[in-house]
């Protein structure tokens, strides 16, 4: 529905592997690497001067390290998705991401296909986790307590992103996917991702039970219902 590409702010401090990231996404008129970066001081700086869609991320990078430049990028730009590239997959790791406000990750050895679906999707507001990620955000989503101990603590862990539950508020209210995509303005195809998104995450197989579950936890709100 937008000609525009989106604008990726390419960050990763091994040249020659940025050079690869660089010639693999370039080769899609639907990206354009707006700006590049060796380390996450320079990526904070580059975003304020940049209209950037996606940043695009290593976990390791020298200084402030990712999971830390992730955490400010998101403190300033909380709008703009962030999705990590990792050599690793441990589930300290994954909760630490989650934290900080990543939109998801992708571990380096991922076909060329799958990262320019993956910052399409995080670009739509959508997010992507493998599978060894979406368990850890299933457990973190169960374990956390159903029961109020404090509003803050409540509203702190929501496994859905704005759009995600923008998504599922109108699917409660009995949209189609054609209906959703016209009240946004995106694609019915952005719609689906949405929502196989919001599925994986809250581990269901169909919308009913997605919205059954999210208004019992609170993670959209009853009084958007009907509103539209």
């Amino acid at each position: 529905m937008c000609s525009n590409p989106i604008k990726i702010l390419l960050v990763e401090d091994d040249e020659l592997f940025r050079l690869g990231l660089l010639v693999r996404l370039q080769q899609d008129k639907g990206l354009e690497i707006i700006a590049e970066a060796e380390d996450g001081e320079t990526a904070i700086e580059l975003i304020n001067q940049h209209l950037v869609d996606v940043v695009l991320l290593d976990v390791g990078l020298p200084g402030i390290g990712g999971i830390e430049a992730c955490r400010l990028i998101k403190e300033q730009h909380p709008n703009i998705p962030v999705l990590i590239l990792t050599s690793h997959s441990q589930k300290s790791l994954i909760s630490r991401l989650i934290e900080v406000g990543a939109q998801g990750y992708c571990l380096k050895g991922i076909s060329a296909d799958k990262l320019v679906l993956a910052l399409r999707s995080v670009a739509a507001g959508a997010s992507w986790w493998d599978e060894t990620a979406t368990q850890e955000i299933r457990s973190s989503f169960k374990s956390h307590p159903s029961q109020s101990e404090s509003e803050n603590k409540a509203k702190s862990f929501n496994p859905l992103t704005q759009r995600e539950q923008e998504i599922l508020s109108l699917l409660a209210a009995g949209k189609t996917n054609q209906q959703i995509a016209e009240v946004l303005y995106i694609t019915t195809g952005t719609v689906r991702v949405h929502v196989h998104a919001i599925l994986q995450k809250l581990e269901v197989s169909d919308r009913q039970a997605a919205v059954t579950i999210a208004l019992q936890k609170q993670l959209i709100k009853s009084d958007l219902i009907g509103n539209e």
